[in-house]
């Protein structure tokens, strides 16, 4: 029973479920040939009047060759036209070129209840490319040494969004000189596109005032002694990870028109819906790093809309910041510049 006052139920000519697969030592296939037989059956039988259900697809082999087969079987649904739901872990698939016109993103939203991170079993618009595995792992009791050694090590692999090999290094008074565009643009390496590399600038800049700041709020001699910030970067289509929800956090959107917004929230989730829904916000891009409670993240956001402009940026927020005086000195951008 699903909770509906009313329903519209098309007339399907096929259910199609494809589920969990397994080893069959008897036919001498593994998990991954049990899940391709199944699949070519699916594929063969669904039409555009089918409803497909496929849960988990393509785990059962290699991360790359796995992901680039579920992106095949995606386009070829979307090109018969079945409604249907495929889910998967595979998040590189989100990366994937693929030629879809009816393919829409869903992911399955969580909530702070007593502490802890819970799914809602509901599905709400855009890409969410973290999971609840540690909060599982623990409620599980799988034990802690455990759990918390592997955040160290995902944190350690995986908490920067933005490859170091596609920006070339540069000292930190490069960093904060962004009228020089194109010598910015002249150092990339690979294919690095333009709003990767204002992306990574910001984040650079972003992390010299607020480390700054950090030192100064924690008593301490210097910069290198305060922790890296541990930036989250949420692109087009994206959700923030469910790490974000319940905690004070900093955000910086990168706007179409080029320009930046600077805020503080408690549900960076609401907060980047409603950024979104305002005309022309679409494709806005999101980086953002958690903060000890909202007093921080607050005097954090007022630095940063007063200091990112002497740096080169434009906000379209900077109004926000000349209520207070806080960030408005120049001592903290000297401080960073040196």
């Amino acid at each position: 029973m699903v909770p509906a006052e009313s329903a519209s139920i098309p007339h399907f000519d096929a259910i199609v479920l494809h589920m969990k697969s397994y080893d069959s030592p008897v036919d001498g296939k593994s998990y991954f040939q049990i899940e391709m037989s199944e699949i070519r059956s699916l594929l063969s039988a669904t039409t555009s009047r089918s409803l497909v259900l496929i849960d988990e697809i393509c785990r059962g082999t290699e991360t790359a060759k796995g992901t680039c087969i579920a992106g095949s079987i995606v386009e070829t649904l979307d090109a018969v036209g079945c409604l249907g739901i495929v889910s998967t872990h595979l998040h590189g698939i989100f990366e994937l070129p693929l030629q879809t016109r009816n393919t829409v993103y869903k992911s399955m939203s969580a909530e702070y209840i007593d502490g802890q991170t819970m799914p809602t079993w509901k599905l709400v618009d855009g890409i969410c490319k973290q999971s609840l595995a540690f909060e599982t792992a623990q409620r599980e009791g799988v034990p802690d040494t455990v759990v918390k050694r592997a955040e160290e090590l995902y944190h350690s692999v995986y908490v920067n969004d933005i490859p170091l090999k596609v920006i070339a290094p540069l000292d930190l008074k490069d960093d904060l000189n962004v009228n020089g565009g194109n010598e910015v643009a002249s150092r990339t390496i690979g294919m690095a596109s333009q709003k990767d590399i204002l992306k990574g600038k910001v984040q650079r800049v972003v992390s010299a005032i607020c480390k700054k700041k950090l030192m100064e709020l924690n008593k301490l001699g210097d910069t290198s002694e305060v922790t890296d910030l541990k930036f989250i970067s949420i692109g087009v289509r994206e959700q923030p990870p469910p790490s974000t929800i319940g905690v004070s956090s900093v955000y910086v959107m990168l706007r179409p028109d080029k320009r930046l917004y600077v805020g503080e929230t408690d549900d960076l989730q609401g907060r980047i819906q409603a950024h979104r829904a305002k005309d022309g916000m679409q494709s806005a891009i999101f980086i953002s790093f958690l903060v000890q409670g909202k007093s921080i993240a607050c005097q954090l956001e007022t630095l940063l809309i007063n200091q990112l402009p002497k740096q080169g940026f434009h906000l379209a927020n900077i109004a926000d910041g000349k209520h207070r005086n806080f960030g408005t000195n120049d001592t903290v951008l000297k401080a960073a510049t040196v």
